[in-house]
């Protein structure tokens, strides 16, 4: 089934999203697996991005070849392995957000291709995955970040939940409930970690590791669906000037005067999935400094220097840009999957928690 290719009318044609998309394919191992470089790591999270964009993009073929390694790669007990080089596994910890995630890419692909018998034969993966990532919450409601392992089996458990990761553990939670009602095989236990966590990323970010040096620790709460609406107005303000270079994108890290590529575009997509499409659209143009004439994307640019820095195209950038370009354009029915329409919404626990938050008092007046 055909799609239209993205592009967003002055500033990315759609033959230029496909190059990006071919530049994206022309990386991919023959095992299938997407690394951020050719020779470089591959995780199963940015792998799954990178499956989604070359799906936008008109790669069929290679996105299919994509999952089909998330489905030969995947542990007995749900996750994969933190770090692959080159098909031999260099981390073995399992990180929850990451294995999470092939949740967000099931319900893009059907989102896109309506075809049934891709989801059947992923939805054993994607609960298996979930299962696993539910099984690691926290009394606060966080998400463990990662558990190591020791000798092929699952040890220690990291407890620390980080705000970027547990935003997307949300994201993939929402599509996860998405796919269980459409094959018929309710989750209610996920619904309820999905409550437990979107009250915990409103009102209680203060419990999770502290990463505010990273801008992914701002945006993420809004990419990942927990903050719409007015409160994500408000967290977008809190930092904006911190973050943003007028001109050139986001900073990755505040201390470092250096802009990169991907995370601009997930901050495209927050913006845009929380109906800023003005500033969305101003920082995806200025972001396409870092476009390579061959389609592929420079990670990052230090402006002081003026130089690019790592001295590669990343992959997981061009997966970014092609997914904003959808988003910002509509083109396909995959454009919903950063915006959430499609996915679930979790109820407020607040009421159980006692906290006195807004949420709190709204959900105890209508129980």
């Amino acid at each position: 089934m055909a799609h239209p290719i993205p592009e967003v009318d002055g500033i990315l044609t759609a033959e230029q999203v496909a190059q990006t998309a071919a530049s994206i394919a022309a990386m991919q191992e023959p095992s299938g697996a997407v690394p951020w470089t050719p020779g470089d790591k591959v995780d199963v999270w940015n792998h799954v991005e990178a499956a989604m964009a070359m799906l936008v993009g008109g790669e069929v073929e290679a996105a299919e070849r994509a999952y089909e390694w998330v489905l030969q790669t995947q542990r007995p007990d749900g996750s994969w392995p933190m770090k692959i080089v080159e098909g031999t596994v260099e981390d073995a910890s399992g990180e929850t957000n990451m294995s999470a995630y092939l949740a967000v890419g099931v319900w893009h692909h059907w989102l896109v291709r309506r075809d049934r018998a891709f989801v059947d034969r992923y939805w054993p993966c994607v609960r298996a995955g979930l299962d696993w990532v539910v099984s690691l919450q926290l009394p606060s409601g966080g998400i463990a970040w990662s558990q190591e392992w020791v000798d092929g089996r699952p040890g220690r458990i990291n407890t620390d939940a980080l705000v970027a990761g547990s935003s997307s553990i949300h994201h993939a939670l929402a599509a996860g409930c998405a796919l269980a009602e459409l094959v018929g095989d309710p989750q209610p236990e996920w619904e309820f970690a999905g409550a437990r966590l979107a009250h915990a990323l409103r009102e209680h970010r203060d419990l999770f590791l502290d990463k505010s040096e990273f801008s992914m620790d701002w945006y993420y709460p809004v990419l990942g669906g927990a903050v719409r609406g007015a409160a994500a107005d408000a967290l977008f303000e809190e930092k904006w000037d911190v973050f943003v270079e007028d001109g050139l994108g986001i900073r990755c890290v505040r201390e470092n005067p250096w802009v990169t590529g991907a995370e601009t575009c997930e901050l495209v997509m927050s913006l845009e999935a929380n109906g800023d499409r003005e500033r969305a659209l101003r920082l995806f143009a200025d972001m396409q400094h870092l476009r390579h004439e061959n389609g592929s994307y420079w990670t990052g640019w230090v402006f002081p220097d003026q130089v690019n820095w790592p001295g590669e195209q990343t992959t997981y950038t061009a997966a970014a840009v092609i997914l904003a370009a959808d988003q910002l354009s509509r083109a396909t029915p995959g454009s919903d999957i950063m915006r959430g329409e499609t996915l679930v919404t979790f109820g407020d626990l607040g009421a159980r928690c006692g906290c006195g938050s807004a949420d709190s008092r709204f959900v105890a007046g209508i129980s």
